[in-house]
């Protein structure tokens, strides 16, 4: 098959049936402590001490001006604070808990090595591990055995992760595949990412970025809880400001690439972040794009004059 083939193969396996994709590259680490949950609460947008074991959340962590370092996935196992993050903000989280944790009971535990991450995606996810009475709750998650490996399997928005120790994740795909997973891309996986206008950090997110401009208030931020470094700025543009930009999609007449200028009537209002061409829809990306181009707003892109169209977040079905 041509790799276009091959990508739509792979994406009717994860919009189908179930994908396997191994991520055990993302960057994880462990609280701790007594008061890993008070330490943590102050550092994140969302709220760590409202779970309880067999829960998560999703959050950012930012600069004291509001802007983000990272984003990360925290799961509350009863004994543990389990988290995750994108490679790229790993270094920054790690430097901040072991920066500001001093004077708690809080000990950080690096796991990235340690442990091995295989997401599976689609809707037979739960069917090939297994699962029964895992919560639908996003970030729900509980402890389970397939084959010789004891797993956390947890909710994701497109299936289940599991998250093994890393010596048992090769011998834990073979199962999985018997089970009838089949092996994707991440090119696939980033497909359905972008139509569900999920932005990752760094490419679509830095440490330019408030939570806000992303669209990541509901999913990561707290309004109720109390002070975490930088939330005065966040809190501020919540309730008396407008952002200057938004997270937008573009249906695009033809590819373009990550970092192209957005252009209208010759001002530049933001640049492109993923950027994939979608089985179903075509070319497609998001950008950060200032609100003077809203939904609806026809845009140049790239120096080849690439015609793009702004359209609201998520891609329609």
């Amino acid at each position: 098959m041509t790799s276009v083939d091959t990508l739509t193969a792979e994406y009717r396996t994860i919009t189908e049936r179930c994908g396997l994709l191994d991520r055990s590259e993302r960057g994880k680490l462990a609280l701790t402590g007594s008061e890993a949950k008070g330490f943590l609460q102050g550092q994140v947008t969302n709220d760590v001490e409202a779970l309880v074991a067999g829960a998560g959340c999703y959050a950012a962590f930012l600069t004291p001006k509001g802007k983000m370092l990272g984003d990360l996935r925290i799961l509350d196992t009863g004994d543990e604070l389990l988290l995750d993050t994108e490679r790229v903000a790993l270094q920054e989280l790690f430097n901040m808990i072991r920066r500001f944790s001093i004077g708690y009971d809080a000990q950080l535990h690096k796991r990235t090595v340690e442990r091995g991450l295989l997401s599976l995606i689609g809707p037979a996810s739960e069917t090939v591990a297994g699962l029964t009475g895992l919560p639908v709750a996003e970030h729900s998650h509980l402890a389970h055995q397939i084959g010789d490996a004891t797993v956390r399997a947890i909710r994701t928005f497109g299936g289940v992760d599991l998250l093994c120790e890393a010596a048992d994740t090769e011998a834990l795909a073979e199962t999985l595949e018997h089970a009838g997973a089949e092996p994707v891309s991440g090119a696939a996986v980033e497909c359905l990412r972008v139509e569900q206008g999920r932005p990752r950090y760094g490419v679509d997110l830095d440490d330019t970025v408030i939570p806000q401009e992303a669209g990541l208030n509901e999913r990561a931020v707290s309004f109720t809880k109390g002070c975490y470094v930088g939330q005065e700025t966040v809190a501020r543009l919540y309730y008396r400001g407008k952002p200057n930009r938004h997270l937008r999609g573009l249906r695009l007449s033809e590819p373009v690439a990550s970092g192209d200028q957005i252009v209208v009537e010759d001002r530049v209002l933001g640049r492109i972040g993923s950027a994939v061409v979608s089985p179903r829809l075509g070319p497609i990306a998001l950008a950060l794009i200032r609100r003077e181009a809203p939904p609806g707003t026809a845009v140049v892109v790239g120096e080849t004059g690439v015609s793009a169209e702004v359209v609201e977040l998520p891609f329609p079905r």
